[in-house]
Formats: structure tokens, C-alpha cells, sequence
């Protein structure tokens, strides 16, 4: 199985995927805002998420006008948004189990009556909104 950030099209087929020409793909890539893989010293090859990034810029430059130097700074910011995102999961999830793991060994030894099928840490079920469609 493939993940997202694998390599799998040639220049020419991303370029299509993505409705630009190829010398657009090649300068994206100069001003780093979109890195494919490389094969060899000259083959690139471009990942779904390289397509969607591609088109993401294409929406920003042509539907919201956005030059390329504010495209390089919104994709940088979103990317960290990201990574944030992410970390915040990763806290929280590790903030509840060390939680529950206190609790369960308070009560190991104690004469309360407590549910062992469930959770002893009402926590909801907190998802953090996916990244942003622009």
C-alpha cells in the first residue's frame, strides 16, 4: 500500500492532474513550495499530496489572487498549523492515558465502588478540525 507522500507521477501527468504546465510545476519547485521526490539526478516524481498542494496554489493565485511570495508565507503557516495540530493530538492523547493511569492506581487499593468498563476520566471525544480546504 501507497501512502500519500510517495512519488508515483511523472512531471507530465502531475502537470495534467493539476491543469498547469510543467515549466509551472518546475518553478513552484524553484521557489520550494512544492518538493517531489526524485529518481535519478532528473526525474521527479509527484505524490498526491504534491497534486493537492499544486492545487491549493492554483486556487490561492488564481481564485484569490494571491501573489506567489503570500502563497510561499500561507503554506508555510498552514503546514505549522499542522504540525500543531498534530502535536496537540498527540499531548492530549498522552494527557489522558497518564490521567487514567493515576486514577486506576488510586483505586486499586480503595474500597469505592467503580465501573471497570468504562473510562474513569469523563473526557469527550475531542477531534480538531481537519486542515483547511484552501
Amino acid at each position: 500500500m501507497r501512502n500519500e507522500q510517495q512519488g508515483v507521477y511523472m512531471i507530465g501527468v502531475a502537470a495534467q492532474l493539476c491543469g498547469v504546465h510543467p515549466q509551472t510545476l518546475r518553478q513552484y519547485e524553484r521557489l520550494g513550495l512544492v518538493v517531489p521526490s526524485r529518481v535519478g539526478a532528473k526525474n521527479r516524481l509527484y505524490s498526491e499530496w504534491d497534486i493537492q498542494r499544486v492545487r491549493r496554489i492554483q486556487r490561492l493565485t488564481q481564485e484569490l489572487g494571491v501573489n506567489l511570495a503570500g502563497v510561499e508565507i500561507i503554506l508555510k503557516l498552514l503546514d505549522d498549523m499542522e504540525d500543531m495540530r498534530r502535536d496537540f493530538e498527540t499531548q492530549m492523547t498522552d494527557y489522558v492515558a497518564e490521567a487514567e493511569r493515576r486514577l486506576q492506581s488510586m483505586f486499586v487499593n480503595s474500597n469505592m465502588p467503580i465501573r471497570r468498563d468504562e473510562s474513569l476520566l469523563p473526557i469527550p471525544n475531542l477531534k480538531v478540525r481537519p486542515k483547511t480546504d484552501l
